[in-house]
């Protein structure tokens, strides 16, 4: 004989134990659907409709175009060069942003004198803005900046950021400097972690500082890795400020241009927020895909 669920029951089970959980959760839920979810549903909307940016109450019209948007972003040789921009970033970026913040966790989890100091300084750049330094950069990579009057002879011509060979390279360097102190607490949070009876152990055993650093802590460490794998390539893929303000909006000649800055030049400067919306979308996509991967191998490793 079947037994009747009591009032209530299938709520409870779709619910859980605690369904006021999700009174708490609702807040920020909205919060993300806010802010996030319905322009990124707007975006895809719009991506399908040659859109343009009018002014209050113009008649414009707006006609649905399909793919179109699409196949012309991925046959634009300036987006074509934009994304291999943003590849060159991300080879130069990633690999020193993972070894240096690694490193200088190690050394910062050590007892040495001024921890605190040196925890502190490596965070400041993190938290200033960067328009408040690119022109100590700038000052620094220019033509009679400090750099070229070192080098002397040695020094590229033309300079550093009207040079498009160096200009991508320098801009990789100057984005790692600043994000740097952001990975390093991250990998210091992973380091308190790790057991000291491991590195107590391994000493025992006769293993040096570098190879309980590779045993011990590279493994250790290995989902904050992943983590900071995933944000650099992500904060790569949305690189503007940098390149907007080093180098006058992508220069010379495209070689530090990058799809949001180009994103930026199209649906604001020239209003054609159908191209750039669908150039957006094409790129969300790929960060979230190579994301994807990087988690895949990194966690199988």
């Amino acid at each position: 004989m079947a037994v009747a669920a009591p009032p209530g029951g299938r709520m409870r089970r779709l619910l859980g134990r605690d369904p006021i959980g999700y009174a708490f959760v609702a807040p920020y839920a909205i919060f993300l659907v806010a802010l996030f979810g319905y322009p990124l549903a707007l975006s895809v909307y719009i991506s399908f409709f040659d859109f343009f940016f009018a002014a209050p109450g113009a008649q414009v019209a707006r006609p649905f175009v399909g793919l179109d948007n699409f196949a012309e972003i991925l046959g634009d040789p300036v987006f074509q060069r934009a994304i291999l921009n943003v590849a060159e970033f991300i080879v130069i970026n990633v690999p020193l942003t993972v070894v240096l913040s690694l490193v200088l966790a190690a050394a910062l989890n050590a007892r040495l004198p001024f921890r605190v100091f040196f925890r502190t300084s490596y965070y400041i750049p993190y938290v200033t803005a960067s328009v408040a330094v690119i022109g100590v950069w700038l000052w620094f990579f220019s033509r009679g900046g400090l750099l070229n009057d070192t080098l002397g002879p040695l020094a590229p011509d033309p300079s550093w950021l009207v040079n498009e060979f160096w200009a991508m390279p320098i801009i990789a360097l100057v984005v790692t400097w600043k994000q740097l102190g952001f990975y390093v607490l991250l990998y210091l949070a992973a380091l308190q972690n790790i057991p000291k009876e491991l590195y107590e152990a391994a000493e025992v055993d006769g293993a040096g500082p570098i190879r309980r650093f590779m045993a011990i802590t590279v493994p250790g460490v290995r989902p904050a890795t992943t983590l900071v794998v995933i944000l650099a390539t992500i904060i790569g893929a949305n690189l503007f400020t940098e390149p907007y303000l080093l180098t006058g909006g992508g220069g010379p000649n495209g070689a530090s241009m990058s799809p949001v800055l180009l994103m930026y030049r199209e649906g604001i400067e020239q209003g054609h927020a159908g191209y750039a919306a669908a150039m957006g979308v094409i790129l969300a996509f790929a960060v979230m895909t190579i994301s994807a991967i990087n988690r895949f191998v990194l966690e199988r490793e």
